[in-house]
């Protein structure tokens, strides 16, 4: 027997209420994921630390750096804290890139009159911790910008590259310096050089990812050594900038591969007498010839076992 439509919902449930504090759970929902996602990203950080870099480094840096050590292993072992400048592509201009670097805090990095800084050239920093959004390489299509680190920048300022000068980038890749060159001006002919041949292959990605083909065509890429190239030709050139290899610490502390770190680390030990090399045979060419050379070097290392480092 059907019953009629009113009795029918007189036998439904009645609808259960709410429960007191029930509206809280979605907030108290968020914060929980927000939480484990926090934690989660302090577990990855934690455990990308390559250990046994960390211990050579407690016992040489504390050694050579004292009580200055704790500092900069804090900042080492927490890259959020790590201060990255944002290099604008003039080949590829943004006025919405520009706008949102001012929403974040982002002012020029260098202000005030200097000898050297041309207009072309806009890098930007901020005060607070915390790193831009990094661009992906995609083929045919220019970058907006670079990250780098703005002290980075103050060779390439150094070398004061005018439009037809002929300079060589002796030690290139990644190709930062390189492309904040192309920033300032464009050379007559622009050597690139990286004697390392997974760097140099990573040398010519970036050039490709910042910079036009009409350009490109100026731009010669090899992979000298870079000890002999000051000796094979060294008239060719009105700049050179010797940007040497550095100890890489940081990028190292993070390895993943624990025998490659290993052998790096005895490989650091060979580095300053390469540095030396380097500054060496390209301060003769540039005396020889009257070229300006610019020497530039990434270290906090006071000592190593044999060659004080002086800068």
């Amino acid at each position: 027997m059907r019953l009629p439509r009113a009795a029918s919902r007189l036998l439904l449930p009645p609808p259960p209420r709410p429960r007191a504090g029930a509206a809280l759970l979605p907030r108290r929902a968020a914060a929980r994921a927000s939480e484990q996602l926090e934690n989660k990203t302090k577990r990855k950080l934690q455990k990308q630390i390559c250990q046994v870099v960390l211990d050579h480094f407690e016992k040489q840096y504390t050694r050579e750096l004292g009580d200055t050590w704790t500092n900069v292993r804090d900042v080492l072992t927490y890259p959020l804290c790590w201060q990255y400048a944002v290099l604008l592509n003039k080949f590829n201009q943004s006025a919405e890139l520009k706008n949102t670097l001012h929403v974040k805090g982002y002012h020029p990095a260098f202000q005030g009159p200097l000898p050297y800084l041309p207009a072309s050239l806009k890098c930007y920093i901020r005060r607070t911790p915390g790193r831009f959004p990094a661009q992906k390489h995609q083929a045919g299509k220019l970058k907006e910008y670079y990250l780098l680190n703005a002290a980075s920048l103050l060779p390439v300022l150094a070398l004061e590259v005018k439009d037809g000068e002929d300079v060589l980038d002796l030690c290139a890749a990644p190709g930062g310096k390189s492309v904040a060159i192309l920033q300032c001006a464009y050379p007559g002919q622009f050597h690139c050089n990286e004697y390392d041949d997974l760097r140099s292959r990573w040398l010519k990605k970036t050039i490709e990812s910042f910079i036009p083909d009409p350009l490109t065509n100026l731009i010669m890429i090899s992979k000298l050594d870079g000890t002999q190239i000051g000796d094979l030709k060294p008239e060719l050139y009105d700049k050179i900038l010797v940007d040497a290899p550095c100890s890489n610490d940081r990028s190292w502390l993070f390895s993943s591969d624990i025998q490659q770190a290993t052998l790096r680390l005895i490989q650091r030990k060979e580095l300053s007498f390469l540095q030396f090399q380097l500054l060496r045979l390209n301060l003769n060419c540039s005396l020889r010839l009257n070229v300006l050379a610019v020497y530039s070097l990434s270290i906090f290392l006071l000592k190593t076992d044999t060659t004080k480092v002086c800068y």
